[in-house]
This record gives C-alpha cells, structure tokens and sequence, in this order.
C-alpha cells in the first residue's frame, strides 16, 4: 500500500554531485584544458594582430593628444611596447623549462608507456610554447610602429601617424 506521499521526502539532504561541480566550473571560469590536451584555439591571424597593435595605440593617443595628459603619452606608449617584449620574455622562460624538462624525461626514458607519453605531452607543450612565442613576438614587432618609436628608443608619436595607419 501506498501511503501518498512521495519516497524522496525520506532522502536526507546532500551536497551537488561531481557533474553539478564540474558545471559550475565552466560556467565560473569557460572552457578549460587538462595539463595533457592540446589547445585546440587557434592562433590570430598576422593581420588580425597587426590591426589588433594599431587599434591598441590608437585607444590610447586618440583621447589623450591635445590633452593635459599629452605628455604621459610617450611614457604609456612605450610601457605598451614593453608590455610585449615581457611577454615573449615569460614565454622564453616557460620554453626554457619545457626544454629541461624534456631534456630530462629523454635521460629517464625506460621503454614504458608512462615515460613515453610524458615525453610526447612535454613535446607538445613545447610546441605550443614555440607558437606562442613567435605571436608574441609578432605583437612585439608590431607595436613600436604602431607607437610611432623605434624599437632602440621609447615612443615619439607622429602627429598625422595615427590617422594613416593602415589596417
């Protein structure tokens, strides 16, 4: 016989299952790599990035020429150069690691699967640090152009520079 009412109701109360927590993680944070998977994103276009330096410079002359703030200016454009060159310096380090790192796992290699499979993921971060250096350093070469400077010497913007630059 049945009662009326509904089983449930005996169940005591419990935290989120693992699917639930795993959810709420994409959610919170987007789509996230495990250590041993590729990054299936692709890399920007060269012009993307280039167009991507110029606008970068342009947001920050555009309001600020005939400003009191103008003579902050040079300093903020070659800060935003230096941005690039400390990234591609970080990724160097990172490279740099990843290299040891595979330096080591080849000393360690024994025939086992294991140590073979830490190899070929070692292998593959380090390409995918290799690609992304080398579009930091495409953003790197870009921006002292697109500041108007040098790469020898901090931004000295053009006056007419910024509304000739080509996309």
């Amino acid at each position: 016989m049945t009662t009326g009412h509904d089983d449930t109701e005996l169940e005591p109360p419990h935290g989120s299952s693992s699917t639930d927590h795993v959810l709420d993680q994409l959610q919170l944070y987007g789509y996230r790599l495990f250590d041993d998977e590729p990054d299936p994103r692709p890399l920007p276009e060269g012009d993307i990035v280039a167009g991507a330096v110029a606008d970068i410079f342009d947001a920050l002359v555009s309001p600020l020429t005939d400003t009191r703030l103008e003579p902050d200016l040079e300093d903020l454009l070659w800060s935003t150069v230096n941005l690039f060159h400390r990234a591609v310096g970080r990724i160097e380090r990172e490279l740099d690691d990843n290299e040891q790192a595979q330096q080591k796992s080849q000393r360690e290699q024994n025939g086992s699967e294991v140590r073979s499979v830490e190899l070929e993921r070692l292998t593959a971060a380090g390409i995918t640090l290799i690609e992304r250096r080398n579009t930091m350093e495409l953003f790197r070469d870009q921006a002292p152009s697109a500041s108007g400077s040098t790469p020898a010497r901090p931004g000295v913007p053009a006056p007419d520079r910024w509304s000739t630059i080509a996309r």
